[in-house]
């Protein structure tokens, strides 16, 4: 199995060519389903088709092994649907994580002022040793790359907290990459899976930055 790559196309279709329980840990941040566009008019692939969405979660719980951990972000607005998948496809629902954020990144009947995520688990995977807390520092990527970029400095807290050095972290979702450069710069394998080619571009471009950054760090 090939590793530390970034493939382009349909998540499902291609983590089906991948052998059962091949990953260590899955930390994604999928459409919210919510028919997101942001000030510039930008949009999400599949934000309207939650089978899209969830039953790429299918391949998730087959390709993790046993007792390991997948981390999801997700829309509240959808919250059934995704903990419904969730639990169809034989993953628990074991912690919660809330970044609180100094801005409101859009109002409604309220103000929305925070990201979340689940912290699900196929098998009992071992409790850390030192775990994380469940309300994380934000940072505000500037969504410079993609609509909903996730800053590395959110995603690798994560990664520290949930795998092991040479492990491999898989996202099915990828965006432009920040889930791959963390994983890359704290000592992990990564496959990352992006439906929208100008993401996919984007994401090998960091991660070749990456790559250079670690061999001059190395020289």
């Amino acid at each position: 199995m090939e590793t530390n790559q970034i493939l382009c196309g349909d998540a499902a279709v291609i983590l089906s060519q991948y052998a059962d329980r091949c990953v260590d840990l899955v930390v994604t941040d999928p459409p919210y389903l919510c028919n997101y566009k942001d000030r510039d008019g930008r949009t999400l692939a599949n934000d309207d088709n939650p089978d899209a969405v969830l039953g790429v979660f299918d391949e998730v719980y087959r390709v993790l092994k046993p007792n390991s951990y997948c981390i999801s972000f997700y829309g509240w607005n959808a919250i059934a649907e995704f903990s419904n998948a969730w639990a169809n496809v034989g993953l628990k629902t074991i912690g919660h994580i809330v970044w609180p954020k100094r801005y409101a990144s859009r109002s409604g009947h309220t103000q929305y002022r925070h990201e979340s995520a689940f912290v699900l688990a196929k098998g009992w995977p071992p409790k850390p040793q030192n775990p994380i807390s469940d309300v994380q520092e934000w940072e505000y990527s500037g969504n410079k790359r993609h609509p909903t970029e996730k800053a590395v400095s959110v995603i690798a807290p994560l990664i520290r907290g949930f795998s092991k050095p040479g492990d491999l972290v898989l996202d099915p979702f990828l965006g432009s990459g920040s889930t791959a450069v963390a994983a890359a710069l704290n000592g992990r394998n990564y496959l990352g899976i992006e439906l929208d080619k100008r993401y996919c571009y984007v994401a090998r471009s960091r991660l070749e930055g990456v790559a250079r950054y670690q061999q001059r760090k190395a020289a």
